[in-house]
């Protein structure tokens, strides 16, 4: 069968691709490069020959032979090293290092108000993740110093906000005083001597999901509902941020059912004020509940008190009546649920029976609904990816030592 191929691409790009499949683990040879980017066998060879010369990449031996002579392995110089991931949340940070490709190596998680501000936080959270660090070594290199986390490679933060991942600063989120604006990305450079990239949450969610089901599509809508709701696409494999970097935002979305109840953006009736844990908590205490966030509404919910199921299956469907327009237009492969409030049954089937509903048989035929196959971990998983994407430049004009630098331009 002839092999597919795509038009022709420029050197330095092909290069990028080539070190982003090989750093991650997504290819090892020369022939699973050609397979991935749908090129030649005899361009992959002819540029990765010119990369060996040039020492961004290396060969470590043979792979496994699936008939015929055995492949020989490719890997980027430095590759060895972790990747130190941070999600923050409203009152806590998972924290996490990372082989290349995705693996968790550890995670943990440490309490924060994220009110504090970013420099609290994130002189909280660096100190976390250096401590972290430092009880992994690089694999295979016992000349680590455990205590030392000079070894991580770079570092990727998602937060609960819009971000604009070329200033790699948060714009104008809501309850989160003094975030606006602040060079999260340099901020942490300095602190950790080492690139940086800052994801939305929601963003950073949906490449973790998109990536970690068994049964792939090219093309999902991520949601995760929790105290606020947020939205992550990927079309063809990639992260899709619209015209203004804040595509998937529908929580800020004006439904009927919201009526004239005040958001935290500032508007009336959006889509959070009646389908989030916020908006849980509020109609919980509402009727005389003493309800403080979200994990108090999950708490009554498993006890299967009556007040907190109902309410929570209602919010579902304004959810799912929602997601509804999203799949009608966009037609997904899949949605996947993330966030606190899917782990709740009433609240998954509820947006689930309003998507197969009221969207058209068409979208719906093939359409996958399902919960996080990730977790708490998804975040992690997916800012990790996006990490890696975003190393390449380091990796292709250090490839021994990547340094400090602003990471301007944002993963692909």
């Amino acid at each position: 069968m002839p092999q597919p191929t795509r038009p022709r691409v420029a050197a330095p790009r092909l290069e990028r691709e080539i070190v982003v499949l090989v750093s991650s683990g997504r290819a090892r040879s020369r022939k699973e490069i050609a397979e991935s980017l749908g090129i030649a066998a005899s361009t992959v060879s002819q540029r990765v020959q010119a990369m060996l010369a040039a020492g961004t990449l290396e060969e470590t031996g043979e792979g496994a032979s699936s008939g015929g002579r055995r492949p020989r392995s490719l890997r980027v110089p430095g590759s060895t090293g972790h990747l130190g991931v941070v999600d923050v949340g409203g009152a806590h940070a998972r924290l996490g290092i990372l082989r290349h490709g995705g693996e968790l190596v550890t995670t943990t998680e440490v309490a924060l108000a994220i009110a504090d501000g970013p420099e609290q936080v994130l002189t909280q959270v660096t100190a976390a993740l250096r401590g972290l660090a430092g009880t992994v070594a690089a694999p295979g290199d016992s000349s680590v110093d455990r205590t030392d986390p000079g070894h991580l490679l770079g570092v990727g933060i998602s937060l609960p906000g819009p971000v604009d991942v070329t200033r790699r600063a948060l714009d104008s989120p809501s309850r989160m005083p003094g975030w606006s604006g602040f060079d999260v990305g340099s901020w942490l450079e300095d602190a950790l001597g080492v690139p940086a990239v800052v994801e939305n949450d929601a963003n950073a969610m949906a490449v973790g999901e998109h990536f970690g089901h068994a049964r792939r599509t090219r093309h999902s809508v991520s949601v995760k509902a929790g105290t606020a709701i947020g939205a992550g696409i990927l079309v063809d494999d990639r992260l899709y941020r619209g015209a203004g970097g804040a595509a998937g935002d529908i929580t800020h979305t004006r439904i009927p059912a919201g009526g004239d109840t005040p958001c935290t953006c500032g508007n009336r009736g959006c889509l959070e004020t009646v389908a989030s844990g916020a908006a849980l908590v509020r109609l919980l205490r509402e009727q005389g509940y003493d309800v403080a966030a979200t994990a108090d509404v999950l708490a009554l919910v498993r006890d299967a008190d009556p007040v907190a199921t109902t309410l929570t299956r209602t919010a579902g469907r304004h959810l799912g009546a929602a997601l509804c327009t999203v799949v009608n237009f966009f037609n997904p492969g899949a949605v996947y649920l993330g966030g606190a409030l899917s782990t709740l049954e009433p609240f998954v089937s509820a947006i689930r029976s309003q998507i197969y509903e009221g969207a058209h048989p068409l979208m719906t035929r093939d359409l996958v609904i399902a919960p996080s196959g990730l977790g708490a971990d998804a975040n992690l998983v997916g800012v990790g990816r996006l990490l890696e994407d975003a190393l390449v430049p380091h990796a292709l004009a250090a490839p021994q030592s990547p340094a400090p630098s602003t990471a301007s331009e944002g993963p692909r």
